[in-house]
């Protein structure tokens, strides 16, 4: 590292595992990921941060961190969190540095969904309106334009997760939340494994446009052009990266008939790697140091 270069670290509470990274300025400089678990407790989601750093001593300037749930007004700790119980009413600074210690320095809450569209945004060089879906145990999504992110409550860009995209001719789905035909009633990885069994990755792979999760990611994508008109639409998360094999199929059910108001240049892509919401994070917190 160089001398004066600001480290940035982010750390990624999923539904599954704990992801994090570590940015010497703007570059990455390793990253890593707990095992997984399943509603963990404050002290195993303590236990899973320090597995993600891999028994590294971590010095930081400023630390990002993103988790699912809903936040308190000041955004120190999770009111609710469905998947991730221990998060509930637990202080985020206090979770970070007693995980890694004090020499992480200060503790930004940041949205997930914002987090991982902006670190695939500047990966990939894009200008123009992105609108990045993450899909993973929950379903969320950003909107940005050109680096700024269009916020419509809080820090994000809107429940896209809890979209209404019901399929009459499918039995009724209920999300986590309780809402009909949401997004995560179809696609956030404990309906897909009611659907399919645990070997998803297998599963996914045969998907076409028949299969019900294809379907409402289709209706997804329809409505979102109709609202948000995104030049670039790009899926991330556990579940979005991984559907690189079937991009063709749902770029065609998505531009089948789809509306005149949708940018007739907008492209599909899928993310890198899992890691795109603990790098976003490292950027974010280091933005706003």
């Amino acid at each position: 590292m160089s001398v004066g270069t600001r480290t940035s670290l982010g750390v990624d509470v999923g539904g599954t595992s704990v992801k994090v990274a570590l940015l010497e300025g703007d570059r990455p400089a390793w990253t890593g990921q707990s095992p997984f678990y399943a509603r963990p407790n404050a002290d195993e989601l303590m236990e899973a941060i320090r597995a993600a750093a891999r028994g590294r001593t971590v010095h930081a300037d400023v630390t990002g961190i993103c988790v699912p749930g809903l936040l308190t007004h000041d955004r120190s700790r999770v009111k609710l969190s469905v998947n991730v119980p221990g998060l509930n009413g637990l202080p985020l600074d206090e979770l970070v540095h007693d995980a890694l210690g004090e020499q992480t320095g200060p503790v930004r809450v940041v949205n997930d969904a914002a987090a991982s569209s902006t670190d695939y945004a500047r990966m990939h060089g894009l200008v123009g309106r992105l609108l990045a879906i993450a899909l993973g145990t929950g379903v969320g999504g950003a909107v940005i334009d050109d680096g700024v992110v269009l916020r419509v409550e809080g820090a994000s860009s809107g429940h896209l997760g809890q979209m209404d995209v019901s399929l009459d001719d499918e039995p009724a789905v209920l999300g986590p939340d309780g809402g009909a035909g949401s997004v995560e009633g179809y696609l956030g990885v404990p309906a897909l494994k009611r659907r399919y069994g645990e070997n998803l990755n297998d599963a996914m792979l045969r998907w076409t446009e028949r299969d019900p999760p294809m379907r409402a990611l289709a209706r997804t994508i329809r409505i979102c052009h109709a609202i948000y008109r995104p030049l670039h639409v790009v899926l991330l998360g556990g579940i979005g990266v991984r559907l690189k094999p079937v991009l063709p199929v749902l770029d065609r059910m998505v531009r089948k008939n789809l509306t005149s108001v949708a940018d007739p240049k907008w492209t599909l892509k899928c993310g890198d790697d899992d890691f795109h919401a603990a790098r976003g994070a490292a950027r974010l917190a280091h933005e706003e140091n």
